[in-house]
């Protein structure tokens, strides 16, 4: 967590910026500080304009119009070498024919660093990233989750003060991804600069990130913390995007709210319960029957159908339950109660 001096001092900055392929606005009019020591996801969709605003970042890219600072300077025109910044790849981008040390010093021998300190600071970087002693090793006789360790030790070993990360856990199978996701955040911590991390995995983006922006179409609908972005979504694409959401409108908003106004509820929210439950206090009430069960383990997500039309999605927790015990509830008549605290208005953006 980062402390109030260190936020206080912007460490990337885009004002209005914007990017277009001829017709294709893939970056939109977008504002953006980034601090300093945060590790900050741009979170989206393919196509959504987190990538293009990394290249941008990084001097891939220019602008089409708007400004991008880097501590405060301003980047127009200055190429991607003079820019203190580093980009790690999916790909790994690593030299097949070196060593692993040699491709972490390789940005060193560039700038011509003394051989003394070219070794010292490789180890370093080795053993922060857990690789100690495998400077002799070839990428090919890696796994990919050192590939992707190496890749971040030359990215860092000549001390960046901001980190461009490209969804770089994106080639890992899952197991490996999720341990990288604590390992990235930890590393991240340990060196305290600038990460900004470019995933369409949302569960990457919680994981690890002080805070995120969600991107659609080219433009952010929405940047906070991952529980604000997660309990409190500003639009109906974040609520559906970040985790799953039921979305309420229309007839069913105005039975349970009084107002037809679209609102969220997130599944885990609900609690199922018999027809005849009578619930007290602020709470919504709907009814319906269950629909469909899926059972997946450690939950069970039911879909319910509302006498008051349309659909809810509820996830429960498989404290007792078994496969059966859920799947025989198929068919059964139920009524959903939520605390209406947990209801969130959503404002639709054009």
């Amino acid at each position: 967590m980062m402390s109030a001096s260190v936020k206080s001092t912007v460490a990337v900055s885009l004002k209005d910026v914007c990017r277009y392929f001829g017709d294709v606005r893939a970056v939109d009019h977008v504002n953006l500080d980034i601090y300093d020591g945060e590790f900050f996801s741009m979170l989206g969709p393919s196509g959504s304009g987190k990538t293009t605003c990394l290249r941008l970042i990084a001097g891939f890219e220019q602008p089409t119009s708007g400004s991008i600072l880097l501590h405060g300077d301003e980047m127009a025109g200055v190429p991607p070498y003079e820019r203190d910044v580093n980009t790690v790849f999916q790909d790994y981008a690593l030299f097949p024919h070196m060593t692993v040390g040699q491709n972490v010093a390789y940005g060193l021998m560039i700038k011509k660093v003394p051989k003394v300190e070219r070794t010292r600071r490789v180890s370093d970087m080795l053993e922060l990233v857990r690789l100690p002693g495998l400077e002799n090793r070839k990428p090919s006789q890696l796994s990919g989750g050192q590939r992707q360790r190496v890749a971040l030790a030359r990215a860092l070993v000549n001390h960046p003060r901001v980190l461009l990360l490209d969804e770089p856990l994106g080639a890992l199978d899952l197991k490996l991804r999720q341990q990288m996701q604590i390992e990235l955040k930890s590393i991240q911590q340990k060196v305290g600069i600038t990460f900004i991390f470019v995933t369409h995995d949302q569960e990457e983006a919680l994981t690890m990130s002080d805070r995120l922006a969600v991107f659609n179409l080219g433009k952010i609908e929405q940047i906070g913390s991952p529980a604000e972005v997660y309990e409190r979504p500003a639009t109906g694409f974040v609520a559906g995007f970040v985790g799953t959401s039921n979305l309420v409108s229309g007839a069913a908003a105005e039975q349970l709210t009084g107002s037809s106004q679209t609102f969220s509820i997130r599944p885990e929210k609900i609690r199922i319960v018999f027809p005849d439950f009578s619930p007290a206090g602020d709470v919504c009430v709907a009814a319906g029957a269950i629909r469909d069960v899926i059972y997946l383990g450690m939950y069970t997500r039911y879909l319910v159908e509302l006498d008051a039309g349309g659909d809810l999605t509820v996830v429960q927790q498989n404290l007792e339950a078994t496969s059966m015990d859920a799947l025989a509830t198929r068919g059964s008549r139920v009524k959903l109660v939520w605390d209406k605290h947990n209801n969130r208005p959503l404002v639709e953006q054009g």
